[in-house]
């Protein structure tokens, strides 16, 4: 369901690292991933995740006003909902910002899940600061579908960073959430090397509220064997992240590649 709304204001001041500010087009995510933490983190009460989307359709008008007036800062796009989400195909809130980010020269960091990033190759090839993360969190297409039934495919997030990287735009992978037992990290860190981003940002699955009752549904239903191991790390028990996040360091050094630990 598709809902538009008006906002009064654009930017939000950002605590994330590297972000001055944080610009979501849409509240509300159809990629519906089964791991998402984002209605906790802005208090989502519509309903089940990834069933409304509402669409900013006035957040242009107030960006422009904003940016008249608003100290130079990175801005976050995709920080709490997918800037690139289906609803982008036909509402165009992304590409309108850009362009006015653009026009006021403002340095501006994506991440998405989606390969409809590449519309705007026209738009990010003349920012001279901007830089472009995906998200992976498997290299299996049908695993992918369950976890995150509206984002792109596997490999079309794979080729939306390579056709990035060859024309001069900086790129980075969130490898995250890091499933326990499911993704697996090593076969997921070659494909990645093999298109050479920046860097890697690699995290951890976040219990916050909600979503434990998803994660639990789906691996009862997916890998059912692992419910017990899935109840321990929730739980906060086990060292599975530490010894995994060393395995992944290992092979991204080992393949040239930069890669850091989200410690938020």
């Amino acid at each position: 369901m598709i809902k538009e709304i008006k906002v009064k204001t654009a930017l939000s001041p950002s605590h994330l690292p590297g972000l001055g500010y944080a610009l979501n087009p849409y509240r509300g995510c159809s990629h519906a991933c089964v791991y998402c933490y984002a209605p906790s983190v802005i208090h989502w009460d519509k309903g089940k995740w990834g069933e409304l989307v509402e669409v900013k359709i006035n957040l242009p008008r107030i960006l422009s006003k904003e940016l008249r007036v608003k100290k130079k800062g990175v801005v976050g796009l995709g920080t709490v909902t997918d800037p690139y989400q289906p609803s982008e195909k036909k509402y165009e809130i992304t590409r309108r910002c850009l362009e006015l980010l653009l026009l006021h020269d403002f340095p501006v960091c994506i991440q998405t899940k989606s390969s409809l990033v590449l519309r705007d190759i026209d738009l990010l090839k003349e920012f001279k600061n901007v830089e472009v993360g995906i998200t992976l969190t498997a290299l299996d297409d049908t695993l992918g579908e369950k976890m995150e039934p509206g984002a792109s495919s596997v490999s079309e997030r794979l080729r939306a960073l390579f056709e990035l990287r060859e024309i001069g735009i900086k790129t980075w992978v969130f490898l995250g959430p890091v499933m326990p037992h499911i993704t697996e990290v090593e076969a997921l860190v070659d494909a990645i090397a093999a298109i050479k981003p920046d860097y890697v940002l690699v995290d951890r699955l976040r219990f916050k509220e909600g979503v434990w009752e998803n994660v639990r549904v789906f691996i009862q239903e997916f890998k059912p064997e692992l419910i017990n191991e899935y109840e321990k790390i929730f739980r906060g028990g086990g060292e599975y992240y530490g010894e995994i996040f060393e395995k992944v360091m290992s092979r991204c050094e080992k393949k040239g590649l930069r890669c850091e630990i989200n410690s938020l």
